[in-house]
This record gives C-alpha cells, structure tokens and sequence, in this order.
C-alpha cells in the first residue's frame, strides 16, 4: 500500500472511531480527499482534482467525482467537525487559560465569502467551524449567530471564552450576543459608528482623533449596545484600533485584541 493509501485509511479509521454511525462510503471519500488535499496543499478543486489519487485518466471525471462529494446533502460539516472540534477545545480548556475564538470572513471567490471560526492554540488558529455565503460584502448577523449558536454546544461546561473578530456588520448585535452568554470579547469597531455618554455623542472614529483611550458604559450605534471602548493607535499604523470589550478598558486589555493575529494551520 503507498503512503497516501495508508493516511487515508488512518483518517478513515479516526472518522470511524468519532463518528461510528457514518457510513462506510461517506468515511471513505473523505479520507481521500482529504490526503489528497494533504498532498497537494491546496483546497483548489481543480488542484485536487488533478492529485486526486483515482483510476480515472481524465481530470474532468475526477473534478466531477469531487464535486458529487462536497455536494453530498447526508455530509453534514458541523456534525463531523464536531467530536474533532470538541476534543481540541476540551485540550485548550484544560491549560487554564481563556479560549480565545476568531470569528473572520474571508472572500474565497468572485461570489463567495467565507465566515470562519477558528480557536487559537499557541500561534496557529485551528478552524472550527464555518459557514459560506453567496455574498460580495460582508456577512450578516443572522449567519453569525447561527455560527456561534453551533460552536456553543461543543464548548466544555463552565470555559472562559473570549471572542475576538474584526469591523463586522451588526456589531452592536454581536456584542449583545456574547453579553447573554458572559463571554468577553474584543470587538474591533468602524470608525463611523456613533458613541454616547453622558457628555454626548461622537463617533469612534473621533475617539482616536481626540485622543480617547477608554471609555465605560456607552451606548454604540442606535441599538445602543453598553459597553467599553478602548483605543491604540501606534504611530506605525495608519488606522488606531478601536476595540469594544467587557473588561475595564486600558492598554493592555486593548492590546489583548493582537490575539487575533494567528497563522491558520491549513495554510501553514
């Protein structure tokens, strides 16, 4: 047996043992196609396609032979990424700190976008979950709701959670979102979004102007989500960070926000 014959029948045999009710066919195909994607590095359909290790000569049956696959309705993503996701996070839970979620869209096509959840594990952010859309801007809070929702049964009982994600729409609703759930968070906000406190309203990009560091308790947007504000602008970037979050905002609290920044493990 070669060697990418013998890797597939590994992950089929880590399949089998997570997922026990799946069927023999759907745990074999994605074995294979997930070594294939192993060997090639790429999550192109036509690379894939082109290392897919089939009898067929031709390209096109095998492209095809792929596509039948991902467009399978009985595969259901969430439920088989789901004992793998809940093994990983139960592990992160365990060292005793925050697990710290990335919630980030990324455009994968002229048509599609993908909004991705990942959790970081040292430098490297190991996707969970996700959702793609046919969209050409960003996603919207019905989607990222039900992303969330999906992700909080795999949590261990009792995780601290802090979420980090960038300039989204319906900001003030995610901020809601994790407030019902006692989550932290740190939300970076658009500069045009309209503050209020008891002096007035302004808008977060004035913040960074006036040189406004913290805020407690303000109103954001015309939801008027509470929460704190904090603000960073190094002279070596051209846009400040204006980051929402629960904590008692400060320098360091703002700066947890750099959390974010981890290397994808599928692109490592």
């Amino acid at each position: 047996m070669d060697g990418i014959g013998q890797i597939a029948d590994s992950i089929s045999a880590a399949l089998q043992h997570r997922l026990p009710h799946q069927r023999k066919t759907q745990r074999g195909k994605l074995a294979l196609l997930l070594v294939t994607m192993l060997d090639v590095r790429s999550a192109n359909l036509m690379d894939l396609a082109a290392g897919l290790p089939l009898e067929a000569d031709r390209i096109d049956i095998r492209y095809q032979w792929i596509s039948r696959v991902l467009m399978n309705p009985l595969i259901d993503p969430d439920a088989v990424m789901a004992p793998f996701a809940r093994e990983v996070l139960c592990r992160l839970a365990g060292e005793d700190q925050p697990l710290v979620l990335i919630l980030d869209q990324s455009k994968l096509s002229d048509r599609h976008q993908v909004l991705m959840l990942a959790v970081r594990s040292g430098e490297r952010a190991l996707p969970v979950l996700w959702r793609v859309e046919v969209t050409e801007g960003a996603i919207g809070f019905a989607v990222q709701k039900a992303l969330l929702d999906a992700v909080v049964s795999l949590l261990p009982d009792g995780a601290d959670i802090c979420l980090m994600a960038d300039r989204f729409y319906s900001t003030a609703d995610l901020i809601s979102w994790c407030q019902d759930r006692n989550w932290d968070y740190r939300l970076r906000l658009k500069g045009n979004l309209v503050v209020r406190d008891a002096e007035g309203r302004m808008t977060t990009g004035q913040l960074a102007k006036d040189r406004v560091f913290a805020l407690e308790n303000v109103h954001l947007t015309a939801r008027k989500a509470t929460t704190n504000i904090g603000v960073i602008h190094d002279p070596e970037h051209a846009e400040p960070w204006i980051i929402a979050m629960s904590a008692t905002p400060g320098y360091l609290k703002t700066l947890d926000y750099s959390a974010r920044w981890a290397i994808e493990i599928f692109q490592a």
